[in-house]
């Protein structure tokens, strides 16, 4: 599996807090931020402002989450809120240093519900999917609640400039009153009041991995079993990403193509 490019990406740096027992996480989300704004321009995405903010905020949380976590794990979830007829989807890989999301508007159920999912799959091991119903608040509020109700310990973010988070989770033997009791003004003045010990630096870059390639890999047995349901009289298709959102068009002819060369038992030529 490829490995994460150490000099790529933001950095997100866990301390222990000692004579607390807590994981303290950190990291500036500018560059994260501004990839995912350069990735909204290149495919043509505007969002509302409130959905925009929800999903940066959880882009923030689940990449503070993933940083506290084993090397070993990919984490993604889905934040339905059925009042706003609103999906957030987030993802990330530990070991390639990568997070991704968009989010969904059309065709959302408005049931009411708000549901938050959790799917994690460990390299080599098992996956686990967890479902937490909660209360309406922001990303973060709603991460909180995972923690509480799915992790069962307390974790709490914070803001420690605009675009700069902090998450501290509780470990064993955990003080609960003080991780509790913590603001904003606290956190920012954590590395003076406690003593903090440096455990990992990681870095993690908004990719997707989507590509033309896969997408024309993706749609070859559905072109091989009904070309004409597939395409529906017309001679290009355009494809949206479920994970990042990116506009993809494949034309019949090229489908054509990669089937041809496949039949030949050619190595596909699926460049743009």
């Amino acid at each position: 599996m490829e490995e994460q490019n150490e000099q790529e990406g933001m950095e997100v740096r866990s301390y222990f807090v000692r004579g607390r027992n807590a994981l303290l996480v950190r990291g500036d989300f500018s560059e994260l931020y501004l990839d995912y704004y350069l990735h909204q321009g290149q495919h043509s995405c505007q969002h509302q402002p409130g959905h925009d903010g929800r999903l940066k905020e959880a882009l923030a949380a689940l990449t503070l989450h993933m940083a506290s976590r084993p090397w070993n794990e990919s984490w993604a979830w889905t934040i339905h809120l059925g009042a706003l007829e609103l999906n957030l989807f987030v993802t990330g890989d530990n070991r390639r240093g990568t997070v991704v999301g968009q989010l969904f508007t059309e065709n959302v159920k408005a049931d009411g519900r708000n549901l938050f999912l959790a799917d994690l799959v460990r390299e080599r091991g098992e996956s686990r999917r967890s479902a937490v119903e909660f209360e309406a608040g922001d990303s973060f509020e709603i991460v909180e609640e995972f923690y509480a109700r799915s992790e069962q310990r307390p974790a709490r973010f914070f803001r420690y400039s605009e675009e700069d988070y902090v998450l501290i989770s509780a470990q064993p033997g955990c003080d609960l009153e003080w991780l509790e009791g913590l603001t904003e003004e606290a956190v920012r003045a954590v590395d003076q009041t406690e003593t903090l010990s440096l455990l990992e630096q990681r870095r993690y870059r908004w990719e997707c991995g989507c590509s033309q390639a896969r997408m024309l890999k993706f749609l070859a047995p559905m072109m091989r079993a009904d070309p004409e349901g597939l395409f529906q009289g017309e001679d290009s298709l355009r494809i949206g990403c479920p994970r990042c959102g990116a506009r993809h068009v494949v034309t019949r002819e090229t489908l054509e193509a990669v089937l041809d060369q496949e039949s030949a038992g050619n190595e596909p030529d699926v460049r743009p």
